[in-house]
């Protein structure tokens, strides 16, 4: 069931790509799991997205959807804009499309895909089946998007190389907005990204796509890309199970840019501070979806933070532990993690680079914040540099 709230737009705050954030007032009081409630009169923080409700202006009363709010989950403490009530928006200019995203809830909205037959775009993508080894980092979550570019950028400008043609494919599996990340409108207004497209159940790119494989053929296609990136939106859905969490779904990237003759690169979700110790080094998560559910090979790509040993045959229970905090350490552990993912143990193949001060000054000149589970650079920076070398390997593979 949803949590309704009705109120007035106080004012308006930050707009980015896709996302206003308003200030309204609450009509009637809220109570919210674990923490002090809400009363009647109170200001919350509501996002309205105006491609599907307009900008309501100040005075105006809306619909929200509260339920996240009033659970207290990670949702950046917003209530939604469902829609004004009075007035209503305005219906939109007639236009091509027929794509259904969130398709048959109260809320589905209607898209021109890149693939549709309306689409000056159908012709190229109508019988595409080949991405000619394009290099496509696979990522479980949203956060690793600007470190893998940001390798990838370092590595290019390193050798003396323009900065690579970004394509972002979103999947459905976290957020469905697009709009929702402040991470990909800070890296399209820098010029990081050249477009993101939208899969699946997920909108609001500057392309839209049926699948992940119209997305990646897009792309190469249609964007032109040296190098793309496929992760969930903002968000991530887990039940500390083996397999229910929505990173899954990196796994079955891999396979999708496999089959297309694409060349997967397998960024490792990595942390040396996590508190679960499910999570500490190779998150199970990376384990689960690249060595069970990705049946194609892929380049697993792991962080070098120190020269030392490392070798011989993985042994998951006895792999080394963080015992005196630092990266090298942990450097060792995520290696033999790692190994039970590739030859002659798993399927893929092995591939380490360097992660020293360069690659974490580059980091650290990202045009975006980067956190990951509500951790910064500076808390974790194991977990942006495992992603950043999936971008500078990638980059490798772009190169003429």
């Amino acid at each position: 069931m949803i949590t309704w709230r009705a109120g007035v737009v106080v004012s308006h705050g930050p707009r980015w790509r896709g996302a206003v954030e308003l200030v309204v007032e609450l009509e009637t009081a809220l109570d919210i799991d674990g923490a002090a409630g809400l009363a009647s009169g109170a200001l919350v923080r509501a996002l309205a997205y105006p491609s599907l409700v307009g900008v309501p202006d100040v005075g105006t009363r809306v619909l929200l959807n509260v339920t996240a709010l009033a659970r207290g989950l990670g949702t950046g403490g917003y209530a939604l804009v469902v829609a004004p009530t009075d007035p209503l928006p305005a219906d939109p200019p007639p236009s091509p499309g027929h794509l259904v995203k969130a398709r048959y809830t109260p809320l589905q909205a209607m898209v021109l895909g890149v693939d549709d037959q309306e689409s000056e775009h159908h012709e190229v993508l109508r019988d595409a089946d080949d991405l000619a080894g394009l290099p496509v980092v696979v990522a479980d979550l949203h956060s690793a998007l600007p470190a893998i570019i940001a390798g990838a950028r370092f590595s290019a400008a390193l050798h003396g190389r323009p900065a690579p043609r970004v394509a972002y494919v979103m999947t459905d599996g976290g957020a469905l907005p697009a709009g929702f990340s402040r991470t990909v409108s800070g890296l399209a207004d820098a010029g990081w990204i050249d477009a993101c497209i939208t899969t699946g159940q997920s909108f609001g790119g500057d392309l839209e796509a049926v699948t992940v494989h119209t997305g990646l053929l897009a792309a190469r296609l249609v964007v032109g890309a040296d190098l793309v990136v496929v992760a969930q939106g903002p968000g991530n859905l887990g039940t500390g199970t083996r397999w229910g969490f929505s990173g899954v779904a990196a796994g079955e990237a891999v396979n999708a840019t496999s089959v297309l003759g694409g060349r997967p690169v397998a960024s490792l979700r990595v942390s040396g501070t996590d508190s679960r110790a499910r999570h500490l080094g190779v998150s199970h998560h990376s384990l689960t979806a690249y060595g069970r559910v990705a049946l194609s090979p892929a380049d697993v790509v792991v962080p070098v933070f120190a020269a030392g040993p490392a070798a011989g045959p993985p042994d998951p229970d006895g792999a080394p532990t963080v015992v005196d905090g630092s990266l090298e350490a942990l450097g060792r552990r995520i290696r033999a993690q790692a190994l039970t993912l590739v030859t002659p143990h798993g399927r893929h193949h092995l591939v380490e680079v360097d992660a020293g001060a360069d690659l974490l000054g580059a980091l650290a000149g990202a045009p975006v914040r980067l956190s990951t589970m509500g951790r910064g650079l500076e808390t974790d920076p194991a977990a942006f540099l495992a992603a950043a070398v999936a971008g500078v390997h990638a980059q490798r593979l772009a190169a003429p």
